[in-house]
């Protein structure tokens, strides 16, 4: 939800010659060591990083979270090495605040979030209420290099039906306010409270794309940009396409698989852009049940095949998704890599299955799960 995202440095590059250059943020929860209640230490961790010369990361609205961001790389394992740096230093400065680092997308446990003191926040909850101040949700964004606005806005046409299963993929959110909600995500059902976050209909062109920012920002009902909450968009700072759909994932693997798979989506569309292909005009109501049925099921269920709009079983859909951009995973080296790492995560089950077997061994105690994911 930051202004500034240092996974944003890519600059542009010949898609020719080189995999695209992705990064990663992160957004974790901050909570009590011993309780596993979220705790109000943002501003405390902000300074311990400080102290150790650490500028990857920044604050978010709640005080309870804080985010991190990887330098951009062209490599899967690159990004797997970052991500456990950033991952250690967030790690390292909780500690030294006396608070503890948790890759969950929501509190298990019952909290009351605390408005950051930032002017910008402030205002947010001013203007937002309750969605501003409930709004204690930690997601994984990814950044991919893109060579102009143009070809940016030719990959977001083209990538709308398959953002659903990336984040059924990363669905690491099941409790919230110490009830199980019956969803995978639910983050993405208090992410979706904005009124200006979700899925988006077709832009057709980079000036299309800007009309419609204007139009948004005209209504003098979001901040600014930064507000500009799509599921993918363009970054105004660099020349990346973000993709913001994922939870934070529990797993590092998981958070390499959903870029990687990210990645070769941007390679996928902007190939498809330059050839003239056709966008497929899935109608933006058809995304929005999509995008909650993954919310919903995670992986336990049928998600919606993106290239019918029908039920299929989870596993089908992500052999799609693999086929879908299968050319990309191959000029990249990057297949063997994604299916290794798919095949873990099914095996080991997502974030939000692990977290109901521990609450399940636990009797249905809800501390154990925030303290399963102390790192």
């Amino acid at each position: 939800m930051t202004q500034t995202d240092p996974a944003r440095t890519a600059e542009p590059q010949d898609v020719g010659t080189a995999p695209r250059l992705m990064g990663v943020e992160e957004e974790f929860l901050l909570v009590d060591p011993g309780t596993g209640v979220a705790s109000a230490a943002g501003g405390a961790v902000l300074l311990a990083a400080a102290a150790e010369h650490d500028t990857d990361m920044t604050g978010e609205l709640q005080r309870e979270q804080i985010e991190t961001g990887t330098r951009p790389k062209r490599s899967p394992a690159d990004l797997e090495a970052e991500l456990r740096r950033t991952r250690r230093q967030a790690r390292d400065a909780a500690a030294a605040a006396g608070a503890a680092l948790v890759p969950l997308a929501t509190s298990p446990l019952a909290t009351r979030p605390t408005v950051s003191p930032a002017q910008r926040y402030r205002r947010m909850v001013e203007l937002f209420g309750l969605t501003g101040s409930e709004q204690l949700t930690c997601g994984c964004h990814v950044h991919v290099a893109v060579e102009s606005d143009e070809e940016g806005v030719g990959v977001l046409d083209r990538i709308r039906a398959w953002l659903p299963p990336l984040l059924a993929l990363s669905s690491n959110s099941p409790y919230w306010r110490g009830e199980d909600t019956r969803y995978a995500s639910f983050r993405s059902q208090v992410w979706n409270r904005w009124p200006s976050a979700g899925p988006t209909a077709v832009f057709g062109s980079a000036a299309a794309y800007a009309v419609v920012e204007q139009a948004m920002l005209a209504t003098e009902t979001v901040l600014d940009t930064g507000m500009v909450y799509f599921d993918a968009r363009l970054s105004r700072s660099h020349p990346t396409v973000e993709i913001r759909v994922a939870d934070v994932c529990r797993e590092i693997e998981d958070a390499v698989l959903i870029a990687t798979l990210c990645r070769a989506l941007v390679t996928t569309a902007a190939a498809e852009w330059r050839a003239g292909m056709p966008v497929d005009p899935v109608p933006i109501e058809v995304l929005r049940l999509a995008t909650w049925r993954a919310g919903r099921s995670g992986l336990s269920e049928a998600l919606l095949d993106p290239r019918t709009g029908r039920p299929a079983p989870a596993r089908a859909v992500l052999d799609t998704l693999v086929d879908h951009v299968g050319d990309a995973l191959d000029e990249a080296g990057d297949r063997d890599t994604v299916t290794t790492l798919l095949d873990g995560l099914l095996r080991r089950g997502t974030g939000a299955a692990r977290q109901r077997a521990v609450a399940e061994r636990s009797g249905g105690d809800l501390r154990a799960v925030v303290l399963d994911a102390i790192g």
